[in-house]
């Protein structure tokens, strides 16, 4: 699963290396010989293996999992941090299940204790995130078309 631009996506149809599934109601593409609608949705003929869309960490990726909000106290309007749930001094890691967005102010309090031993209990658990959620980040305002197909109805 991928987004591509109408570009790609008119030369796989023009070439038949895909089907379309949804178009744009009442928009066409129109060449000097033929017309074609403009295409939403188009699904490959044969199964080409991608290889796994890994992730990058970075703390541009953990603000944008986190929605840009505290996970501590939920808040989005102050200036916010990346925090180790476990601190490094305690061989706290940097990976996607020990890094959360925390304010500055959330993120000073806890200090160098854990969330339970700071009685700061995290509102969610932090989890690797899948690149079907980042492509609904990357595309922005996402086509209600095509809510079936990342299986977010």
């Amino acid at each position: 699963m991928s987004i591509c631009n109408v570009k790609k996506a008119i030369i796989l149809l023009f070439l038949g290396k895909a089907e379309l599934i949804e178009a744009h109601a009442g928009k066409l593409l129109r060449s000097v010989s033929m017309s074609m609608p403009f295409p939403s949705v188009v699904r490959l003929s044969v199964y080409i293996r991608v290889p796994y869309k890994k992730i990058i960490l970075s703390r541009k990726n953990i603000l944008r999992r986190d929605g840009h909000r505290c996970l501590f106290c939920g808040r989005g309007d102050l200036p916010l941090t990346v925090d180790h749930v476990t601190p490094r001094s305690r061989s706290g890691e940097d990976t996607w299940e020990n890094l959360v967005c925390a304010c500055v102010r959330c993120n000073n309090a806890k200090g160098d204790r854990t969330p339970e031993e700071a009685r700061m209990p995290l509102l969610r658990k932090p989890s690797r995130p899948n690149h079907v959620t980042f492509i609904k980040h990357f595309v922005g305002n996402m086509d209600e078309r095509w809510k079936p197909y990342l299986f977010m109805n």
